[in-house]
């Protein structure tokens, strides 16, 4: 299965005087762009999709993410508004469309698909409580024998000195942990939040982080063309080969 990843573009709204509306507009127009070349199968956004959560936004997103061809598969961040999210995406049937968390299951491909919703109103940090540590380690019951992919925004692990005690409370971190350890059928993790990108072995599976598709937000990366690019993440996933990721610059704006 291929899966793009895009994630952290913080986009702003149309009538935006800032220089930032139009060069994140432009990062991700070109990633939307090179994603078609690529065919993947689901593309998935791991959140920090606008800058305000506000409706504007969420209207200027929703024009950027319209040439994509692939299904598209979202999670908030905590930049997000899971209300004005819900509103802006009604046609995704997947949102749940009542209740506190953005959380769902795809069943439509080989490789079962996990949404984790690690945001809380106001809250920076993230934040798993027992209520989604319940839902998460229910929904890997259901099916112990299915190939699984788990994708979140906040990576509830230390990141160098990008990122440390991301969770308000570390306990939750830590249960959230222990839930995947216990299900072997987790083949990786796809993160946001951070702006860089890594891979890291946690609860004996890979969790992946991905740059920011925005070029004047990311980190971790110093080549002078690379800082320039808007960068997207490419996931091969399989039973054999596990996950294999490749950081892929979008191509020139023509």
């Amino acid at each position: 299965m291929l899966i793009a990843q895009i994630s952290d573009t913080h986009i702003l709204a149309s009538a935006s005087d800032l220089p930032a509306a139009q060069l994140r507009a432009d990062c991700l127009r070109r990633c939307i762009a090179d994603i078609n070349q690529q065919h993947p199968d689901a593309v998935i956004f791991t959140g920090d999709t606008v800058q305000h959560g506000q409706p504007e936004e969420y209207a200027r997103l929703r024009e950027l993410l319209a040439p994509l061809q692939a299904p598209l598969y979202l999670i908030p961040g905590n930049r997000d508004n899971n209300d004005a999210m819900r509103a802006a995406f009604d046609d995704k049937t997947y949102l749940p469309e009542s209740g506190d968390f953005l959380h769902y299951t795809i069943e439509d491909y080989p490789v079962r698909l996990v949404a984790l919703d690690s945001t809380s109103s106001g809250e920076r940090k993230g934040v798993y409580c027992a209520e989604r540590q319940a839902w998460l380690d229910a929904v890997l019951s259901e099916q112990p024998s299915r190939p699984t992919l788990l994708f979140i925004h906040h990576p509830p692990f230390d990141v160098d000195d990008h990122y440390i005690g991301g969770y308000r409370r570390a306990e939750e971190a830590t249960a959230l942990t222990d839930i995947v350890s216990r299900h072997a059928q987790v083949q990786a993790m796809l993160c946001g939040h951070v702006h860089c990108p890594g891979q890291q072995h946690w609860a004996g599976t890979l969790a992946s982080l991905m740059p920011s598709v925005a070029v004047d937000l990311r980190k971790g990366i110093d080549e002078t063309e690379a800082r320039e690019q808007p960068i997207y993440m490419l996931h091969r996933l399989s039973e054999k080969t596990g996950l294999v990721s490749e950081a892929r610059m979008a191509e020139a704006a023509t």
